[in-house]
């Protein structure tokens, strides 16, 4: 682990000192997973993780590692340019990881010129560390030997500590979209793009969408029949490489796992996009702006997140007075209620969500003037959705008095109406 993090400061260094205009990766700390399969006192099959340290270099042949003292996995100049699909990203935004890959007996010559009769492959997974992408290549590792049998893997070739594999690079699969967050009802393309080290080959594609442990076809392609079958990916784009699967309207059944596969000969490569389906609340109040209550009075305020989804939501009540609100220094922080109740969850007929979170007030001339404040937080927004009312106290006597006053008013009226009524009538 220790030499891991030098190799990823020294990785730093080197290209910073490197040629400014030109950022190309010239090599990169790996883990390399090892595997060590052996048969248990039970005479089970058990597989050991083995993690080793390991450098991914490229260069030529001849080329001296750049680390002597670990393994390195050397990759020479083919049609397929790794460092192509990492154009723009610097080494210390990638993680490297190595593993073997088994053909289980399948030996078919690869079909490119100078190619050997056997070969050894390795499976290397590149990831942005912000998440902008994922790429996946074939390493391919000339032999002159087969490896024994079929389960190759019981017995893999040893690889020495301080080892050079001199590999080209046969397959490449990347998606920039391998975790994809979207509402109800969106257009979303899930991006799946392949390419292979010779011209013409012939390649099956295929989509899957894995949810609650099953997996069901959307789309299957062979490129040796012509032949397809689901919808969702472009057939003229196939040709070049490109195996994207466009979902035109989301759903709440849309969530899940996708899987694009690829496969060329004995090569099986795939890469999972998760897509989730994230609906904002919509927020409201049942108070308009401003509420007027007289002193004593109580009103029943409520707040309703609706039609949310998923379903973790978190709806607050805050008081503040908004004279001080505004100070740039020394300013209270608002006053969050504890007097507030929350509905159960209500399940629509959409399958999104509300739920109300609600008070009862009770007016106080202290509280006069307050703003009261509903937040609502949830995953598919940023920042949280505020809705806010100010309350207006007033004191019964100043009720009272107009009640008076119109009452008065009002027997005046009468009075001088009947006064007026009996001198007409003698």
């Amino acid at each position: 682990m220790i030499m891991y993090f030098i190799l990823k400061i020294l990785s730093f260094l080197y290209l910073c000192a490197g040629v400014q205009c030109v950022h190309q990766v010239s090599w990169l700390p790996c883990q390399f997973t090892d595997e060590h399969v052996f048969k248990n006192e039970e005479g089970h099959t058990e597989t050991q993780l083995i993690h080793r340290e390991a450098l991914l270099q490229f260069g030529q042949i001849g080329d001296a590692a750049v680390n002597p003292h670990g393994i390195t996995f050397l990759i020479t100049v083919s049609k397929l340019d790794l460092r192509r699909y990492l154009e723009g990203v610097e080494a210390e935004q990638l993680e490297c990881e190595l593993r073997r890959y088994s053909t289980a007996g399948n030996h078919v010559r690869w079909p490119v010129l100078g190619a050997r009769e056997y070969n050894h492959w390795f499976i290397c997974t590149l990831k942005h560390t912000n998440g902008l992408f994922r790429i996946t290549g074939f390493l391919r590792h000339p032999s002159d030997t087969a490896a024994p049998g079929q389960q190759d893997y019981n017995s893999w070739t040893p690889i020495g500590d301080r080892e050079m594999l001199v590999t080209t690079t046969a397959m490449v699969m990347k998606t920039l979209t391998p975790s994809v967050r979207a509402g109800l009802g969106s257009k979303q393309k899930l991006h799946c793009q392949f390419a292979v080290d010779h011209h013409g080959p012939n390649f099956d594609v295929e989509w899957l969408l894995q949810q609650r442990g099953e997996r069901t076809s959307l789309f299957s392609h062979s490129s040796r029949s012509v032949q397809s079958k689901g919808s969702g990916v472009l057939h003229r784009s196939l040709a070049d490489g490109d195996a994207s699967y466009t979902l035109p309207f989301t759903k709440l059944s849309s969530e899940g796992t996708y899987i694009c596969s690829v496969s060329v000969l004995q090569l099986l490569v795939s890469t999972d996009i998760v897509l989730q389906i994230e609906e904002a609340p919509r927020v409201s109040l049942n108070v308009g702006p401003t509420l007027t209550l007289l002193e004593g009075g109580e009103q029943r305020v409520t707040c309703e997140a609706d039609s949310y989804y998923p379903l973790d939501v978190e709806i607050e009540w805050y008081m503040q007075d908004p004279a001080v609100a505004g100070q740039r220094v020394g300013a209270p922080l608002p006053e969050k209620l504890q007097n507030v109740l929350l509905s159960s969850h209500k399940h629509n007929n959409d399958k999104t969500y509300s739920l109300t979170a609600f008070f009862y007030l009770r007016a106080a001339l202290k509280h006069s003037g307050r703003e009261f404040t509903c937040r609502v937080s949830h995953k598919s927004l940023r920042v949280p959705i505020k809705k806010s009312f100010t309350l207006t106290v007033e004191e019964p006597t100043g009720w009272m008095l107009y009640i008076v006053i119109s009452l008065l008013l009002t027997l005046c009226v009468l009075l001088c109406y009947l006064y007026l009524a009996r001198r007409r009538s003698r």
